[in-house]
């Protein structure tokens, strides 16, 4: 299977370490869908990353789906529960790390428009949405070894993906003053070869 991504993108960096830690071989294909001759919009119509291409030709996106398919691909290492509340805590946990995410690409996106264009309030709202999320973040982790439960999951790839890309775009906010159990995490996750070898670069 092929991997269509940039090695910036958050979403990318997330399906990458899905991939690491089942173990599943894949060709990664590097484009950014916002060069002109892009190819992700061939397999794409939203013309967003990452896209994973089957061995039949069939594309998959967007990051959940891909990660909820390969999870299912072997049996090794699950990164997401069967069913019942333990699924649907840690689909929550992702949803929250993604909405960090969607909330941090929206801001990066808005300051890099023309000066006159720029919207600080839009910025603004988007920075508050970040510290809210990393404010419930920190409460549900608390004390726990990992998000959910007492092993590794999919919820704490998306959480290290959101605060890695926080790292990468936002080095004037400093999240791990007001969230030490974050920052403990964070820490921790980074010692694994599939978030040391994913750390995100233009």
């Amino acid at each position: 299977m092929k991997l269509i991504g940039s090695l910036s993108s958050p979403y990318v960096r997330k399906t990458r370490i899905v991939l690491a830690e089942k173990k599943i071989e894949f060709e990664l294909v590097l484009d950014s869908p916002w060069s002109h001759d892009n190819i992700v919009s061939q397999h794409n119509p939203l013309g967003k990353v990452p896209v994973l291409l089957l061995d039949d030709d069939m594309a998959l996106y967007d990051s959940r789906v891909i990660a909820e398919y390969l999870d299912t691909v072997t049996p090794n290492n699950r990164l997401i529960p069967a069913s019942g509340r333990e699924r649907i805590t840690v689909k929550r946990w992702e949803a929250l790390g993604d909405g960090i995410l969607d909330a941090a690409v929206a801001a990066v996106v808005e300051s890099r428009r023309q000066s006159g264009e720029k919207s600080p309030a839009w910025i603004s709202r988007q920075r508050g949405k970040i510290g809210a999320a990393l404010k419930v973040m920190s409460g549900d982790l608390g004390e726990q070894h990992w998000c959910q439960g007492g092993s590794f999951s999919l919820a704490d790839i998306a959480v290290g993906c959101a605060l890695g890309y926080l790292d990468f775009r936002f080095p004037d906010l400093d999240w791990r003053s007001e969230h030490a159990n974050l920052a403990a995490l964070q820490e921790k996750l980074m010692q694994r070869p599939s978030f040391a070898e994913t750390v995100p670069q233009d």
